[in-house]
Protein backbone atom coordinates (compact mmCIF):
# COMPACT_ATOMS: atom_id res chain seq x y z
CA UNK A 1 0.00 0.00 0.00
CA UNK A 2 2.86 2.03 0.76
CA UNK A 3 3.75 1.82 -3.23
CA UNK A 4 0.80 2.70 -4.38
CA UNK A 5 0.95 5.92 -2.59
CA UNK A 6 4.76 7.07 -3.45
CA UNK A 7 3.55 6.45 -6.91
CA UNK A 8 0.00 8.88 -6.30
CA UNK A 9 2.72 11.32 -4.72
CA UNK A 10 4.86 11.27 -7.94
CA UNK A 11 2.20 11.57 -10.47
CA UNK A 12 0.74 14.55 -8.78
CA UNK A 13 4.45 16.26 -7.82
CA UNK A 14 5.69 15.45 -11.46
CA UNK A 15 2.01 16.67 -12.99
CA UNK A 16 2.23 20.36 -13.31
CA UNK A 17 5.54 20.33 -15.61
CA UNK A 18 2.97 18.49 -18.24
CA UNK A 19 0.60 20.91 -17.94
CA UNK A 20 2.88 24.08 -18.33
CA UNK A 21 4.67 22.44 -21.16
CA UNK A 22 1.22 21.66 -23.03
CA UNK A 23 -0.13 25.12 -22.46
CA UNK A 24 3.38 26.70 -23.55
CA UNK A 25 2.44 24.44 -26.76
CA UNK A 26 -0.77 26.03 -27.15
CA UNK A 27 0.32 29.46 -26.79
CA UNK A 28 3.42 28.88 -29.06
CA UNK A 29 1.08 27.49 -31.98
CA UNK A 30 -1.32 30.46 -31.31
CA UNK A 31 1.41 33.45 -31.95
CA UNK A 32 3.33 30.92 -34.74
CA UNK A 33 -0.54 31.40 -36.59
CA UNK A 34 -1.26 34.99 -36.82
CA UNK A 35 2.21 35.72 -37.92
CA UNK A 36 2.41 37.50 -42.09
CA UNK A 37 3.05 33.69 -43.72
CA UNK A 38 -0.15 33.67 -45.31
CA UNK A 39 0.06 36.96 -47.02
CA UNK A 40 0.55 35.32 -50.52
CA UNK A 41 -2.05 33.20 -50.47
CA UNK A 42 -4.98 36.66 -49.11
CA UNK A 43 -3.43 38.44 -52.20
CA UNK A 44 -4.13 35.89 -54.54
CA UNK A 45 -7.67 35.74 -53.14
CA UNK A 46 -8.00 39.35 -53.47
CA UNK A 47 -7.04 39.40 -57.00
CA UNK A 48 -9.42 36.61 -58.16
CA UNK A 49 -12.31 38.39 -56.12
CA UNK A 50 -11.40 41.39 -57.93
CA UNK A 51 -10.83 39.94 -61.84
CA UNK A 52 -13.75 40.13 -64.79
CA UNK A 53 -16.11 37.48 -64.19
CA UNK A 54 -17.58 35.29 -67.23
CA UNK A 55 -20.35 36.40 -68.92
CA UNK A 56 -23.41 34.34 -69.12
CA UNK A 57 -25.00 34.48 -72.72
CA UNK A 58 -28.86 35.48 -72.71
CA UNK A 59 -31.57 32.92 -73.27
CA UNK A 60 -32.88 31.85 -76.71
CA UNK A 61 -35.95 34.20 -77.70
CA UNK A 62 -39.15 31.99 -77.33
CA UNK A 63 -41.19 31.83 -80.50
CA UNK A 64 -44.82 32.29 -79.64
CA UNK A 65 -47.73 29.45 -79.43
CA UNK A 66 -49.40 29.27 -82.43
CA UNK A 67 -52.95 27.69 -81.79
CA UNK A 68 -54.17 24.89 -83.28
CA UNK A 69 -57.57 24.69 -83.88
CA UNK A 70 -59.19 20.85 -84.46
CA UNK A 71 -61.52 20.43 -86.89
CA UNK A 72 -63.14 16.95 -86.72
CA UNK A 73 -65.67 17.56 -90.31
CA UNK A 74 -63.57 16.58 -92.24
CA UNK A 75 -61.41 13.68 -90.76
CA UNK A 76 -62.14 9.72 -89.91
CA UNK A 77 -63.84 8.76 -86.98
CA UNK A 78 -61.69 7.34 -84.97
CA UNK A 79 -64.23 4.93 -83.40
CA UNK A 80 -65.18 3.46 -86.96
CA UNK A 81 -63.16 0.44 -88.43
CA UNK A 82 -60.26 1.28 -90.54
CA UNK A 83 -60.85 -1.86 -92.73
CA UNK A 84 -63.64 -1.26 -94.58
CA UNK A 85 -65.70 -4.63 -93.93
CA UNK A 86 -67.32 -6.46 -96.61
CA UNK A 87 -68.40 -9.74 -97.18
CA UNK A 88 -66.44 -12.33 -98.94
CA UNK A 89 -68.35 -13.09 -102.10
CA UNK A 90 -69.80 -16.94 -102.28
CA UNK A 91 -70.10 -19.03 -99.43
CA UNK A 92 -67.92 -19.47 -96.15
CA UNK A 93 -64.54 -20.40 -97.50
CA UNK A 94 -64.23 -22.53 -94.36
CA UNK A 95 -66.93 -24.86 -95.56
CA UNK A 96 -65.49 -24.90 -99.46
CA UNK A 97 -65.37 -28.28 -100.93
CA UNK A 98 -62.26 -27.70 -103.14
CA UNK A 99 -59.41 -29.90 -101.96
CA UNK A 100 -56.39 -27.82 -99.95
CA UNK A 101 -53.25 -27.31 -101.41
CA UNK A 102 -49.98 -28.44 -99.76
CA UNK A 103 -48.80 -24.79 -98.90
CA UNK A 104 -52.31 -23.91 -96.59
CA UNK A 105 -50.82 -26.36 -93.88
CA UNK A 106 -48.03 -23.44 -93.12
CA UNK A 107 -48.81 -20.01 -92.02
CA UNK A 108 -47.56 -17.15 -94.53
CA UNK A 109 -44.75 -16.12 -92.35
CA UNK A 110 -43.62 -19.12 -92.42
CA UNK A 111 -43.24 -19.29 -96.00
CA UNK A 112 -39.91 -17.68 -98.63
CA UNK A 113 -40.39 -16.74 -102.14
CA UNK A 114 -37.10 -17.92 -103.08
CA UNK A 115 -37.46 -17.68 -107.16
CA UNK A 116 -39.65 -17.45 -110.15
CA UNK A 117 -39.74 -18.97 -113.40
CA UNK A 118 -41.24 -18.48 -116.72
CA UNK A 119 -42.55 -20.99 -119.49
CA UNK A 120 -44.53 -20.28 -122.45
CA UNK A 121 -45.90 -16.98 -121.28
CA UNK A 122 -47.01 -18.31 -117.72
CA UNK A 123 -44.71 -17.29 -114.77
CA UNK A 124 -44.35 -19.55 -111.84
CA UNK A 125 -43.14 -18.92 -108.45
CA UNK A 126 -40.86 -20.97 -106.03
CA UNK A 127 -41.83 -21.11 -102.41
CA UNK A 128 -39.59 -22.88 -99.82
CA UNK A 129 -41.76 -24.06 -97.16
CA UNK A 130 -40.40 -25.46 -93.47
CA UNK A 131 -40.55 -28.91 -94.43
CA UNK A 132 -37.62 -28.21 -96.29
CA UNK A 133 -39.01 -28.60 -99.76
CA UNK A 134 -39.60 -26.14 -103.10
CA UNK A 135 -43.21 -25.91 -103.93
CA UNK A 136 -43.92 -24.31 -107.12
CA UNK A 137 -46.98 -22.25 -107.18
CA UNK A 138 -48.80 -20.01 -109.66
CA UNK A 139 -51.87 -17.56 -110.16
CA UNK A 140 -54.90 -18.85 -108.50
CA UNK A 141 -53.29 -21.66 -106.36
CA UNK A 142 -53.66 -21.44 -102.18
CA UNK A 143 -51.39 -20.67 -99.68
CA UNK A 144 -51.48 -19.99 -96.09
CA UNK A 145 -54.11 -21.25 -93.31
CA UNK A 146 -56.25 -17.68 -94.05
CA UNK A 147 -57.23 -19.05 -97.51
CA UNK A 148 -54.45 -16.43 -99.26
CA UNK A 149 -55.10 -16.82 -103.14
CA UNK A 150 -52.30 -16.13 -105.64
CA UNK A 151 -53.30 -13.01 -107.82
CA UNK A 152 -49.97 -11.71 -109.29
CA UNK A 153 -46.53 -12.90 -109.20
CA UNK A 154 -43.67 -10.60 -110.06
CA UNK A 155 -39.83 -10.85 -109.78
CA UNK A 156 -39.83 -9.33 -106.79
CA UNK A 157 -42.77 -10.48 -104.91
CA UNK A 158 -46.02 -13.00 -104.60
CA UNK A 159 -49.09 -10.93 -104.29
CA UNK A 160 -52.51 -12.83 -102.57
CA UNK A 161 -55.62 -11.71 -100.88
CA UNK A 162 -56.38 -13.87 -97.80
CA UNK A 163 -59.66 -14.03 -96.36
CA UNK A 164 -60.16 -13.48 -92.79
CA UNK A 165 -62.69 -13.07 -89.60
CA UNK A 166 -63.97 -9.66 -89.38
CA UNK A 167 -64.81 -10.70 -85.71
CA UNK A 168 -68.34 -9.69 -86.20
CA UNK A 169 -69.65 -13.21 -87.97
CA UNK A 170 -68.28 -11.78 -91.70
CA UNK A 171 -64.96 -11.95 -93.72
CA UNK A 172 -62.66 -9.52 -94.69
CA UNK A 173 -60.50 -9.42 -97.78
CA UNK A 174 -56.50 -8.52 -96.95
CA UNK A 175 -54.19 -7.91 -99.45
CA UNK A 176 -50.78 -9.72 -98.27
CA UNK A 177 -47.28 -10.37 -100.09
CA UNK A 178 -44.55 -12.49 -99.75
CA UNK A 179 -41.44 -10.88 -100.77
CA UNK A 180 -38.28 -12.13 -102.70
CA UNK A 181 -35.31 -13.31 -100.26
CA UNK A 182 -32.23 -12.79 -100.83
Amino acid sequence: MYRNRSVYNLTITGGRRPATALAACVLLLLTACSGGRYGDLESFIEEVKTSQKGRIDSLPEVKPYAAFTYDAKELRNPFTPYVQETIAPGPNPTKTTRKREPLEQYPLDSLTFVGHLEKSGVRWGLIAAPDSAIYRVKIGNYLGKNYGKIVSISESNIKLVEIIPSGNGGWVDREASLVLSE
